[in-house]
């Protein structure tokens, strides 16, 4: 089949490595603008279209997929099928339409679980002991439409949203490309997703990722999880923003929710059960740095706290 690839972040490379790789022909990528990036705020590609340049792929950016001009230029690249891996913009009808095959959208969860822009996020947030990528025709409803294959993957006790991502974005490639050789030869066909079980994953704000010490040490440590690496779980001390790295769960003797104790090598601080060890921190401004440390530099004695957030 003729294929025009959709996908703008890091975690869409694999597939898109994987589709060129493939028996079918990759006609054209699609990805968002250029975006400012970095101190210098300069204008960057992003990582699929550098990659799409590095395989000599004609590549279109349209400000938004309903623009007439792109919707001419899609077709005139003729495609049969478009394989999407979190593209980041809304697909109009008038663009779905213009493919034979449809748009087949490689999602980051067993649908109908999940459905939303931070499935992962939310698995590791929720504590789902499992989790996966799902194969599905794009339609106008969020994440809804037919799927045509599964994968799952166990969510490991110490797995970060990176972590686990990267795992899925490898594995989804080939998905991917099975689905495509599926529907080419015509031994895979969609099903209709179940009305039962469907839950949603919003995007998680920086706002959503501030940590309540007054949870759990077991809630605290899926919330630190899930942000990891972005938007990053922080808490304040000081008035100053703490962002917050991996924590590990102690048997050590209950503390005051958000209490720090510091000793030599280590900082607890404690939660709704038994207190959590820091891993590594970052305050503004400063390099990332282990949270012993940190404790030194700024001369913290234990009974501090961080701040409420009331």
């Amino acid at each position: 089949m003729r294929v025009v690839f959709a996908g703008t972040p890091e975690v869409a490379v694999p597939a898109l490595d994987a589709v060129a790789a493939s028996r079918h022909e990759l006609v054209g990528v699609v990805t968002r603008p250029d975006a400012p990036s970095g101190r210098g705020r300069k204008l960057v590609a992003s990582p699929v279209a550098q990659r799409a340049d590095e395989l000599g792929v004609p590549v279109l950016k349209p400000e938004h997929p309903r623009d007439p001009d792109f919707r001419a230029a899609l077709a005139d690249l003729r495609p049969d099928a478009c394989p999407v891996v979190a593209y980041g913009a809304l697909l109009p009808q008038s663009a779905l339409d213009l493919v034979q095959y449809g748009w087949i959208n490689l999602h980051f969860s067993v649908l109908p679980h999940w459905r939303g822009a931070a499935p992962v996020q939310h698995a590791l947030w929720a504590g789902d002991e499992f989790t996966g990528a799902t194969t599905f025709r794009i339609v106008k409803a969020l994440d809804a439409g037919p799927v045509f294959g599964v994968m799952t993957e166990r969510i490991r006790a110490d797995d970060t949203a990176g972590d686990l991502l990267a795992r899925l974005a490898e594995g989804g490639a080939g998905l991917l490309v099975q689905t495509l050789d599926g529907i080419e030869d015509g031994s895979l066909e969609a099903r209709e997703q179940q009305e039962d079980g469907v839950s949603f994953a919003p995007k998680i704000r920086v706002d959503d990722a501030r940590i309540d010490w007054t949870h759990t040490a077991v809630a605290i440590d899926r919330q630190v999880r899930a942000c990891t690496p972005a938007p990053g779980a922080w808490s304040t001390f000081e008035g100053e923003r703490i962002k917050i790295g991996a924590v590990a769960h102690t048997d050590e003797p209950a503390l005051e929710p958000g209490v720090l104790q510091v000793s030599k090598n280590a900082v607890l601080v404690g939660t709704a059960t038994t207190p959590v060890r820091l891993g590594d921190v970052k305050a503004f401004g400063k390099k990332q740095m282990a949270a012993a440390d940190w404790a030194r530099g700024v001369r913290l004695e234990s009974g501090v706290r961080f701040d409420s957030g009331d």
